[in-house]
């Protein structure tokens, strides 16, 4: 990839890092995660073709969508890092990486106006999601749509259009971050 600069008529070639230790993975994983889910909640995410409105019609279901729309993005960048990791690093290390992941969204969120005393129920949720999510994925791209969608729904009743949007907002988080992630060496810390 080549970036011209507006400022100046420099070119510069943009470089992946070719190591990352598990907190530098955590932390990147940490940002896409928030870029993707503002992205979603904004309705700018142009990758996603289904309007995010007529997935609630009330505050309760807002916040309801809000949780279970980051629980999505925070698997769906996990299953990426783990399918670009496993089998070529040490399984503590991704872990070590994955922990930072959840550690600065968790942070994040506590510094954005989520009481701390929340923390323990949300986390209980993202285990019981991830689980869930890792299940219907195995099975199939459909069934994780599926299973997404009943959480994001209100009623947990998805068209067939809003299945079809998640599998494909699936497939776009976690493949290009595999992709880009196959050439990084994750090291120690």
């Amino acid at each position: 990839m080549t970036v011209h600069s507006t400022l100046t008529d420099e070119v510069r070639e943009f470089r992946a890092p070719q190591t990352m230790t598990p907190q530098e993975l955590g932390d990147s994983l940490a940002r896409l995660v928030w870029e993707s889910f503002s992205d979603f909640m904004s309705r700018e995410d142009v990758e996603t073709p289904f309007d995010v409105d007529t997935l609630y019609d009330d505050d309760g279901t807002v916040l309801r969508t809000a949780e279970e729309a980051l629980i999505f993005f925070m698997w769906a960048h996990t299953r990426g890092a783990q399918l670009a990791f496993l089998g070529r690093t040490p399984d503590e290390r991704i872990r070590e990486g994955l922990d930072a992941l959840h550690t600065a969204v968790f942070e994040d969120m506590v510094s954005n106006g989520t009481p701390k005393s929340q923390l323990p129920l949300f986390e209980q949720r993202v285990s019981a999601r991830y689980a869930e999510y890792h299940q219907a994925a195995a099975e199939s791209d459909d069934k994780l749509g599926k299973a997404v969608a009943r959480h994001l729904v209100a009623d947990g009743k998805a068209r067939d259009s809003t299945v079809e949007a998640i599998r494909e907002r699936a497939v776009a988080v976690a493949n290009p971050l595999k992709d880009f992630l196959e050439e990084v060496e994750l090291v120690e810390g």
